[in-house]
């Protein structure tokens, strides 16, 4: 991929969808983004107005939960719109199978012009950090990406792999050096439909240091500027200090994130191609601070699998809000159908185009799915009020996807209940609610093609469990034998 200059600058800008008449598509992924992070959310700190205004002006999902909150799994889902069991990648560690169909190889077929930038993550861990081979690029054409970003990178330091595999180092900090090789990629490319799938970093921590290393003055500027309400409860208890110590700094990332997607959305602009691109901004999931295990996600929680999801441009322009709970796994087929493209054979998720300007979707299901892995083996589903949850006890969530045997651990009412304090699993009185929500998390595991299950009921009991302390994680070297992987 071209790093230094636009190959392209005509006297006059042809119409962005070329002679296909159809639409480019940017893709903006951040890891590890709280969905609460942003002003359209109630978020105090006033980090995200770019992504505020994409809410406000295109179409935003309140509800977007991701399909396993761990780097990879969730990240082979938005390639590929299947669930993270069904592309054989339920874990960190391993790569997506060539033979899947991807987001990038229908719309090459389609005469699309497509790029990757940023972190991959799905390159398998017999890979080192370097360069990513081209038969595990998930069919993109053009690339300048790192398997594993945080460790080929820091916060000023950024290199990363262009398409022969040579090393490229990109000047400023990260975040910004990402957009701006992105900005380069719309330039050279805005003559023709293209896609571009940009996948920062930023706000995840940096391994090495276990920091959230901001641009310099953004820490500072926002220390102290807000702490939601599990965090505050669960923090005190939490290893290493919980959130304290890191939320100024991770919002300063995403205040960065937001400029630079700011610049992005200027250059379409100037471009003349702004009408006619979608843009969409997610995240591959959320953090709880290690406040509900002694890591930053890897649980049922809305902190780690609810994520931020916008859109804008054609069919997502005054769209409006969508209140339906939507999976991220939802993307590639609402992207391909935006487009105009048909969806592969095999994508599990279903477009949520329909439900943009108050459309409805009759056959989508009242609920979304979510695949727990590598802490534990755990399942949940998530309607707009419930949260419902199980764990497998005796499944080795390192080498096991699936079990065929599962007990409640939670249940949470997200009406009274938005942060998940007060666990209901085992109420008398909510029997009936969980009977209903097992009944559907046995039809998931159906969909999905995994084997059916038992599902066994928590031990009764009459009072709510008030504020649970954080869970002792299965990363504590003693069952595995290794540390937990990065992403």
């Amino acid at each position: 991929m071209e790093v230094h200059a636009y190959s392209r600058a005509p006297d006059e800008v042809r119409d962005a969808a070329g002679s296909l008449g159809r639409p480019s598509v940017i893709v903006v992924l951040t890891d590890q983004q709280r969905w609460d992070t942003t002003g359209v959310h109630g978020n105090p700190a006033d980090v995200t107005p770019e992504f505020d205004r994409i809410a406000r002006e295109g179409t935003h999902v309140e509800q977007a939960i991701t399909p396993n909150p761990v780097c990879a799994p969730a990240r082979s889902a938005l390639q590929t719109g299947r669930f993270p069991t069904a592309t054989g990648v339920f874990r960190n560690g391993l790569a997506l199978p060539p033979d899947i169909p991807t987001l990038a190889a229908a719309f090459t077929r389609a005469g699309y012009a497509t790029g990757y930038i940023g972190k991959w993550h799905l390159a398998g861990e017999d890979q080192p950090d370097g360069p990513v081979p081209p038969e595990r690029r998930g069919g993109y054409q053009e690339w300048l990406a790192s398997d594993r970003l945080e460790f080929t990178s820091d916060a000023y330091r950024t290199v990363l792999y262009d398409g022969a595999g040579q090393p490229v180092r990109l000047p400023g900090y990260r975040s910004d050096a990402l957009v701006d090789a992105a900005i380069r990629f719309v330039a050279d490319h805005h003559d023709r439909p293209f896609l571009l799938f940009l996948s920062l970093l930023e706000p995840h921590h940096q391994n090495a240091t276990d920091d959230h290393p901001a641009p310099d003055g953004y820490r500072e500027r926002y220390q102290g500027s807000w702490l939601p309400p599990d965090l505050a409860a669960l923090s005190p208890a939490a290893p290493q200090g919980g959130a304290h110590r890191h939320l100024g700094a991770y919002l300063g990332q995403i205040k960065r994130v937001d400029e630079g997607v700011g610049r992005l959305r200027d250059a379409l602009r100037g471009l003349g191609i702004a009408d006619t691109t979608v843009l969409a901004w997610t995240a591959d999931h959320g953090s709880h601070f290690r406040t509900r295990n002694s890591e930053y996600k890897r649980s049922a929680h809305d902190a780690s699998v609810r994520v931020p999801l916008a859109l804008t441009g054609p069919g997502f322009t005054d769209g409006g809000r969508i209140r339906h709970p939507v999976s991220t796994v939802d993307l590639t087929p609402t992207l391909l159908d935006a487009a105009g493209l048909p969806v592969p054979d095999g994508v599990q998720g279903r477009s949520f185009l329909p439900l943009t300007g108050g459309g409805t979707d009759p056959g989508r299901p009242a609920e979304v799915y979510v695949q727990i892995s590598e802490d534990h083996v755990g399942r949940a589903v998530r309607t707009d009020r419930w949260k419902y949850t199980v764990a497998a006890p005796d499944a080795d969530a390192w080498h096991e996807p699936t079990a065929t045997r599962y007990v409640e651990t939670e249940l949470y009412d997200l009406h009274a209940d938005p942060y998940e304090l007060d666990n209901l699993a085992g109420l008398t009185s909510h029997r009936a609610v969980a009977d209903q929500l097992r009944e559907a998390l046995r039809a998931w595991l159906g969909r999905t093609g995994e084997p059916d299950a038992t599902v066994e009921p928590a031990p009764p009991r009459t009072t709510a469990q008030r504020r649970p302390d954080p869970q002792v994680s299965a990363w504590d070297g003693a069952r595995f034998g290794h540390q937990p992987p990065p992403g």
